[in-house]
């Protein structure tokens, strides 16, 4: 694909993926609910990586491995996040937002935006017309990807699994992966996101590679705005007086296990 018509499927997808959340942001004003708003990201990541492959309408295997793999990841985080907040009722995050529309406008534009720069390898893949043969960095970026997934998903679970015990209420969770980096499930989605951006390099050329915004953009994301400073604010309010909490931040990485 040229280089106008892969700006023409990116500037199409950048308008479904706005319109898609702008319109859901007026049904979610209307109701004052903001339940189903991560099902809404997820929802159009998977949307969008099938309709980009459509669009592209060459089907090459890579194009369709990286797609399934969006759809995978997308279904699994949407479900897992709307299976919680049906659970408890409310995310904390939008309790003054869902009743300040412009506040919640901002929201909403912001996973349009999260979802978009996140997916633009993706995208950008599903528009190449000329394949190549696979190669070590495809099947890196697969492995990276599987790796990130899977500690992803093992994250949720373990935290899944402490949340319902009645003997934690109250209590943050020290144990499984929690035990090495106090935010595993970040961690993993950032090896998500690098891994496919890997994988879809080896059919990029030129401008495509600026698509690397991707896993730059989600650590970002995770370590400087919406995902760590808000949990570790939280953790600190809520039991920063307690000597065990104090001990587990010393001791235990923020994102990369051992490590950072």
């Amino acid at each position: 694909m040229g280089n106008s018509a892969m700006s023409s499927l990116l500037v199409k997808s950048a308008a479904w993926d706005l319109g898609i959340q702008w319109s859901l942001f007026l049904v979610a004003t209307l109701l004052k609910t903001e339940k189903f708003y991560d099902l809404a990201g997820s929802g159009t990541f998977l949307l969008l990586a099938v309709q980009t492959l459509r669009w592209g309408g060459t089907f090459f295997l890579r194009q369709r491995i990286q797609t399934a793999l969006v759809s995978v990841w997308a279904t699994r985080l949407g479900l897992y996040l709307f299976s919680r907040i049906l659970s408890d009722g409310f995310d904390r995050r939008f309790n003054k937002a869902k009743n300040q529309p412009s506040l919640f406008f901002v929201f909403w534009t912001v996973q349009a935006v999260w979802v978009f720069l996140t997916l633009c390898p993706t995208i950008a893949l599903n528009g190449v017309k000329r394949d190549s043969p696979l190669c070590a960095r495809d099947y890196i970026g697969w492995g990276i990807w599987a790796v990130g997934f899977l500690m992803e998903v093992m994250a949720d679970r373990q935290k899944s699994i402490f949340r319902a015990n009645p003997e934690n209420a109250g209590k943050f969770i020290n144990t499984g992966l929690w035990s090495i980096s106090r935010h595993p499930n970040y961690f993993g989605e950032i090896l998500c996101w690098l891994g496919l951006y890997i994988s879809a390099s080896t059919s990029l050329t030129g401008w495509q590679h600026l698509t690397a915004v991707s896993p730059i953009f989600v650590t970002l994301l995770l370590t400087k705005v919406s995902g760590i400073p808000m949990l570790e604010k939280y953790g600190m309010k809520k039991w920063g007086n307690d000597l065990p909490y104090q001990n587990y931040l010393r001791k235990t990485a923020v994102l990369i296990p051992f490590l950072w």
